[in-house]
């Protein structure tokens, strides 16, 4: 069984706690977890952002929507009762229980504000998974923008851009010492040399190429071969097109530590790390400290 969206997981929830006891966060993401069915992966996943995993989210979600109806609620943190309207609820269940069915109550017409458009795929989502796919969608729009304007750029602009990166990754100590390093003329297939850290107790090498054709593993062998010309332990190779032919599971066979950066790749760091992107627009989504209504 796939993951069930949020309102899905309403009633199931609801009858869990139907015999009146307090049941602690816990107790019902275990028990919807069984109900469900989920796998071990399932119930890992994560929301686009990382920070949560998506069931919980959804059972969170779910529990809000239950307490803005007033079927449930929290006599105190981290714990859920059903009320007498739940149960009441309960005597006739509907087949299901979601936004459509909360709305006949007027409590929860009251608190909710929902859009006019009926977008099935949206509504079966969480506010958090709207933003977090929304925000996926921006960033691969971004992503392709700044990959465009890469392949773009002169040959000497390229360079600049790749010192840019690994220095805002923490690389090269500075821009003024990444720059006497890297973009020199190929020397047996090396661009370049980058202080591992701003110490400089390892040296990396790095080979940038600005191509539009996929890098295959001969020239991945090539600078491989540079490596050990140079006793060098490890390398970067940065493309603006990407790897095939095996390139990829070379790398992992071999001695060197050799790390292949695409221009998928490479235009995620630029996002990661603030390099030729501004900030548009910032969102902060508050949430309520319930620390502070602890009482002394």
């Amino acid at each position: 069984m796939s993951i069930p969206d949020f309102q899905t997981i309403m009633l199931p929830l609801l009858h869990h706690i139907a015999d009146g006891k307090e049941y602690s966060n816990r107790e019902i993401t275990e028990h919807l977890v069984e109900h469900f069915q989920l796998t071990e992966e399932e119930r890992n996943k994560l929301l686009p952002c990382g920070r949560q995993r998506l069931f919980l989210n959804r059972v969170a979600w779910a529990k809000a929507d239950l307490k803005m109806a007033g079927f449930i609620h929290s006599p105190k943190r981290g714990i859920s009762v059903i009320t007498e309207r739940g149960l009441e609820v309960l005597k006739k269940p509907p087949n299901k229980i979601d936004r459509k069915f909360l709305k006949k109550f007027p409590k929860y017409s009251q608190k909710i504000n929902s859009p006019r458009k009926k977008d099935n795929a949206i509504s079966q989502q969480t506010p958090q998974e709207i933003l977090g796919n929304a925000y996926q969608v921006l960033r691969r729009e971004l992503s392709s923008e700044l990959l465009t304007q890469i392949k773009n750029s002169t040959p000497a602009f390229f360079e600049q851009l790749v010192i840019d990166v690994l220095v805002a990754m923490g690389y090269g100590g500075s821009i003024q010492d990444a720059g006497k390093s890297i973009g020199k003329a190929g020397d047996e297939g090396i661009d370049g040399i980058i202080k591992q850290d701003r110490l400089g107790l390892d040296i990396i090498y790095v080979q940038a190429k600005k191509w539009e054709n996929p890098v295959s593993r001969p020239e991945i062998q090539k600078f491989a071969g540079a490596l050990q010309g140079k006793r060098a332990r490890k390398g970067v190779f940065i493309t603006t097109s990407d790897f095939r032919g095996g390139a990829r599971e070379y790398c992992k066979n071999i001695e060197s530590r050799i790390v292949l950066v695409n221009g998928e790749e490479l235009a995620g760091l630029m996002i990661d790390y603030g390099v030729g992107v501004s900030t548009g627009q910032v969102y902060e989504i508050r949430k309520i400290d319930l620390d502070y209504f602890e009482e002394i």
